[in-house]
């Protein structure tokens, strides 16, 4: 068992959850910081000064339309996948919980110099800030749902199968700097998705290879050898969410999910 001060910042979701408690299995977890989640405005209006109002509308249409329905009939193989893999979705106790307006916010960063960690934990939050990010001497972790730095962004599962690319199809434990998903990587491992899994599910299963790789990168700095692993090949890229129509015709052309 490490001595190490570890916190876990994340937004609350079932993977911070599943997160939270495979992490307690092996580590002391001192405490959770959870980020509120942005405005629907405002998180629209900053999509559209960088993507154009046609891309948010469509992206806004597909997670509206398709996602529920991808959501409500994956529910069986998303029980499947949790048994199979072992994760607990069940919900971090309330005593365990700070609550924070953003990770960014200066409430977070007095979270954190009071903690004063020395591992932090990343979970699904928004891009964090230069301020934040030098406020404490914690190594920052996080666990990234595709390759990098070919799949960097959003939902890299997805793409690496649009793009044909199955060896691309993975999750990368990284640290954390002030880009984004260009952290040193840790350790990269991949997924191999079943005809029943869908885009709900690529993400489970990302969560799932990624798990183990995590543990041993937290072991790692806690015995002061940290190891960066060497990037694959390629071009480093930003990917997004898809739009309605991209959706529709990746599915039709190239049968992705």
């Amino acid at each position: 068992m490490t001595t190490k001060n570890i916190v876990l910042l994340g937004k609350q979701s079932r993977s911070t959850s599943i997160l939270y408690n495979s992490l307690r299995t092996v580590f002391p977890v001192c405490k959770v910081i959870l980020e509120d989640s942005e405005p629907n405005l405002t998180f629209l209006k900053r999509r559209i000064r960088r993507l154009g109002i046609a891309k948010t509308l469509g992206q806004v249409a597909f997670r509206t339309t398709v996602m529920p329905w991808l959501e409500l009939t994956s529910q069986k193989r998303v029980r499947e996948i949790l048994v199979d893999f072992g994760l607990d979705p069940s919900p971090i106790p309330h005593e365990e919980r700070i609550h924070v307006k953003s990770a960014n916010s200066a409430e977070c960063i007095a979270a954190l110099v009071k903690l004063r960690p020395d591992i932090v934990v990343i979970s699904g939050t928004r891009i964090l800030s230069k301020k934040l990010l030098s406020s404490t001497s914690a190594v920052f972790i996080n666990v990234h749902a595709g390759i990098t730095p070919l799949y960097r962004g959003c939902h890299g599962a997805y793409w690496a199968l649009v793009q044909g690319d199955r060896d691309g199809c993975g999750v990368t434990v990284h640290q954390v700097d002030a880009g984004v998903d260009t952290g040193a990587i840790l350790g990269q491992a991949r997924i191999v998705p079943q005809p029943d899994d869908n885009f709900s599910t690529y993400g489970i299963l990302q969560q799932a290879a990624g798990l183990p790789l995590l543990k041993k990168a937290i072991r790692d700095v806690c015995e002061d050898r940290i190891v960066a692993v060497a990037p694959p090949p390629g071009t480093s890229r930003m990917w997004t969410h898809p739009t309605l129509i991209e959706y529709i015709s990746d599915r039709v052309r190239r049968g992705v999910k």
